[in-house]
């Protein structure tokens, strides 16, 4: 069954099916060397969802989020600093876009102090921020560590501006992106090059921030 009326052939969900095999092939080529076909995979998983969301009439700040989110995509599948920086700014640029999509969206920061579930994951959020940019400061260099910090204050401001709307799906979405942007960082700058742990974590972090995208998608979409 599919989420959008007009079955498989509806463009809606021709667009959802294709984005998914996107994301499928990327997840088989994740461990080849940087190619052009791997970018394109890897990009188009999400390029998609931000086409299925133009297409649905969905909010500008969720197509735009997730427009920028592709592009950091198609950064961080090619290797060096330079593509790295890129990535983060690109997604640092998306998180700017989905705090102000899920503000304005949502009920207000009072929402935290009135439900204590809120407030309980927020300060969760918080918490796990904090303890990884402790960890991080110390095992980057100089020239990374304030736009690391930037960008972890920007993912933890999209978790607690989702934890603001009514939607279920966009909050679980947001918790899903920070918990694949901290494995990430630990694959990325914590482990050690040889370390066992690696290939398992480049897997669940794709897996995670691509449920994440796909959830916060269509919870604006169809909830």
């Amino acid at each position: 069954m599919m989420p959008f009326p007009g079955g498989i052939e509806a463009n809606a969900n021709a667009a959802l099916l294709f984005s998914f095999v996107a994301a499928v092939i990327y997840a088989f080529a994740l461990d080849m060397p940087p190619k052009w076909t791997r970018t394109a995979a890897k990009t188009l998983a999400v390029a998609l969802l931000a086409v299925l969301a133009a297409m649905q009439g969905g909010p500008p700040l969720l197509v735009a989020a997730l427009a920028l989110s592709a592009a950091g995509d198609a950064f961080l599948s090619r290797d060096g600093e330079k593509p790295f920086l890129g990535g983060l700014a690109s997604f640092l640029a998306g998180h700017v876009a989905y705090v102000a999509l899920f503000a304005q969206s949502g009920g207000g920061l009072g929402l935290l102090s009135a439900e204590s579930w809120r407030a309980a994951i927020a300060l969760a959020m918080a918490a796990f921020s904090v303890v990884m940019l402790a960890a991080l400061w110390r095992r980057v260099g100089p020239q990374l560590r304030i736009p690391i910090a930037v960008y972890v204050a920007a993912i933890l401001a999209m978790g607690i501006s989702a934890l603001t709307t009514g939607s279920a799906w966009v909050i679980a979405g947001a918790v899903l992106f920070i918990a694949s942007d901290g494995l990430l960082a630990s694959e990325r700058f914590l482990l050690a090059a040889i370390s066992p742990h690696r290939v398992w974590m480049r897997y669940t972090v794709w897996v995670l921030y691509y449920a994440a995208q796909l959830t916060v998608t269509l919870g604006f979409l169809i909830s």
